[in-house]
């Protein structure tokens, strides 16, 4: 078999230059991650999410020789950049975990995950950042996911760690601005670590982007406090919740406290050009339409 090109657009250059906004959704890998680029294709992505392995286990097989290929094969065939593929960690990795033994549980796994993604070719991994259970400050909680981050990067290469933003629930860290930027401030390589915002978690966690100038003030104060430069994905999705009640809830687009009016803003905004925009919006039948209604708010 001939050997497989790196994952890049498979589309013309006047068409790349075209397209701008790269919607998709969280995909099932079931049966191997070289279904989830099928997955993503069926439902008019260009771009998508997925998890590289179980995320309810700890441990996982490795992949073998055909998924990879197989991988890289579909991408090719459906044009998905490696740039518009958000990969997402387990949820059971604490990185900021208080106990010795759970955290390096947490940092094996996590360094596993960023293996696999740089086996599939892939330059991001998205994550959320960590919690400190009431055993630890929030201080040193942070500053333990940035040590934890390090150890990560030091042993790969090529894959950008992307923190998400979190709804702040429970003794979860990465609801404030200045939670992403003390880790960032951290990480030793600033070119492999950047910021994926979730908008339900935004809506929780007290940051509002309902009206134009509530909208631009968050995104000022995320620039000022963090820096655009490390924005790299948006997770798309509207909210149960009531504002800043600090609950992660995500609702279908329009259906929730968000409304349409916020993602009219990004649909329209040349901040999130060219990168993942995900949907993890809990009715997956609804994910096709939910798509082609976010490109129909482009003016």
């Amino acid at each position: 078999m001939a050997p497989i090109p790196p994952i890049v657009n498979r589309v013309d250059y006047d068409q790349r230059e075209e397209t701008v906004k790269y919607i998709g959704a969280h995909v099932s890998i079931r049966g191997g991650v070289e279904n989830a680029p099928v997955n993503a294709a069926k439902i008019g992505a260009k771009a998508f999410a997925m998890f590289t392995r179980n995320q309810r286990r700890w441990s996982s097989p490795p992949l073998t020789e055909k998924n990879i290929t197989g991988f890289k094969e579909q991408c090719y065939q459906h044009g998905f950049g490696s740039s518009v593929i958000l990969p997402h960690d387990s949820y059971l990795i604490n990185l900021g975990h208080p106990d010795p033994a759970g955290l390096d549980k947490s940092r094996t796994a996590f360094f596993e995950e960023m293996t696999r993604c740089e086996q599939l070719g892939l330059c991001y991994l998205n994550f959320h950042p960590g919690s400190h259970l009431n055993k630890l400050s929030p201080e040193q909680c942070l500053d333990c996911i940035a040590q934890s981050i390090n150890l990560a990067l030091d042993r790969t290469t090529g894959v950008t760690a992307v923190i998400e933003n979190t709804a702040g629930q429970g003794t979860n860290l990465g609801y404030r601005f200045e939670h992403l930027a003390r880790i960032i401030e951290q990480v030793t390589d600033p070119t492999r670590v950047g910021v994926c915002l979730d908008t339900c978690h935004l809506h929780g966690a007290g940051y509002d982007i309902r009206t134009a100038a509530a909208f631009e003030k968050t995104m000022d104060e995320l620039d000022r406090i963090v820096g655009l430069r490390f924005l790299k994905a948006l997770h798309l999705n509207d909210s149960k919740k009531k504002f800043n009640s600090r609950v992660d809830r995500h609702e279908s687009i329009g259906k929730g406290e968000l409304g349409m009016t916020p993602f009219e803003f990004i649909m329209n905004d040349a901040r999130f050009d060219q990168m993942p925009l995900v949907l993890e919006t809990p009715d997956d039948t609804l994910w096709e339409a939910e798509i082609q209604l976010l490109y129909d708010l482009i003016r």
